[in-house]
């Protein structure tokens, strides 16, 4: 098994933040961005690290980024560890951002949330139950947990550094970052999402929702952070998709699964982990990378 990376520390680059996975470097008018293996369930972080997950985010996040290319700009400038400035290259930890690291343009990033839904799921599917709708957009009645909606909504959040995540209207998101540019979001969202689902459905996965970010760089709205991965995609097997149940998933619901049964209350410390539980997710995450890349680590 390969080194469990939970933390990164470089001696000569400024940390700027640690989030619940990524660590992010300030290097001027670049940032340098590394996903760890860190993994939180329930909005907490786990002591135990799931092995090489950074680097299947990192190298799903850079498929993506090529596959999508023509929709929008993205913020990357280089994840290739020789291509990095000298400093960090000679940094004494160096080898241990290979494969899990991106050097990207910095950006205004906007405080919205930016989701695509396609499929009834999640906390979509718990609120149509209560409520007939689907983050305030009226859906048909008598629609099944898992189902194909008939058109992919936009439903975005306001972001949280702390806590979930609420979910807000498309006009308060225009509120927040202005009317032009939430319909804006809006459109790219979906492109994106169409895009990827296409391609993902032709490896014989169903994308059946993600969330994406947007930032401004040099004026134009970039995509910017990881992009389609198990973190931020629910990923679920095509052959294995049937409306009216709960797919399997290419994420971490191992992880959640057992810690619900383990009766921890979803309150900080988190527990540790048992081997098999660390060892089947990491499976699903390299799975969910080797069929849409056709690549493996």
């Amino acid at each position: 098994m390969t080194q469990v990376v939970l933390s990164t520390k470089l001696s000569s680059v400024p940390k700027l933040r640690s989030g619940k996975v990524r660590d992010i470097y300030d290097l001027g008018d670049m940032l340098l961005i590394v996903a760890t293996d860190r993994l939180s369930a329930f909005d907490v972080v786990m002591p135990s690290g799931i092995p090489d997950k950074g680097r299947v985010l990192t190298q799903m996040t850079l498929f993506w980024l090529q596959t999508l290319g023509g929709i929008c700009p993205n913020h990357l400038l280089t994840a290739d560890l020789e291509d990095f400035p000298g400093v960090i290259r000679r940094d004494p930890q160096a080898e241990l951002l290979r494969g899990r690291s991106m050097l990207v343009r910095k950006a205004g990033v906007l405080p919205v949330e930016c989701v695509a839904r396609g499929y009834l799921a999640g906390s979509g599917w718990a609120e149509y139950r209560k409520q007939g709708t689907v983050c305030g957009h009226k859906l048909p009645e008598g629609l099944r947990e898992a189902e194909k909606l008939e058109k992919p909504l936009f439903t975005p959040a306001t972001k949280a550094d702390s806590g979930h995540d609420e979910n807000i209207s498309l006009g308060r998101a225009g509120e927040i970052v202005g009317a032009e540019t939430a319909r804006r979001l809006e459109l790219l969202t979906l492109q994106l999402y169409g895009k990827g689902a296409d391609v993902a459905r032709e490896h014989g996965i169903i994308l059946a929702d993600t969330k994406f970010e947007f930032g401004i760089v040099d004026g134009a709205l970039t995509l910017v952070d990881e992009v389609l991965t198990p973190d931020s995609s629910r990923f679920w097997p095509a052959d294995a998709w049937q409306p009216g149940s709960s797919p399997p998933s290419f994420d971490k619901q191992f992880v959640r699964d057992w810690l619900l049964a383990s009766g921890w209350n979803k309150e900080p410390p988190a527990p540790e982990l048992p081997p098999e539980v660390v060892e089947n997710t990491r499976a699903k995450y390299v799975e969910a990378l080797e069929r849409l890349t056709g690549k493996g680590l």
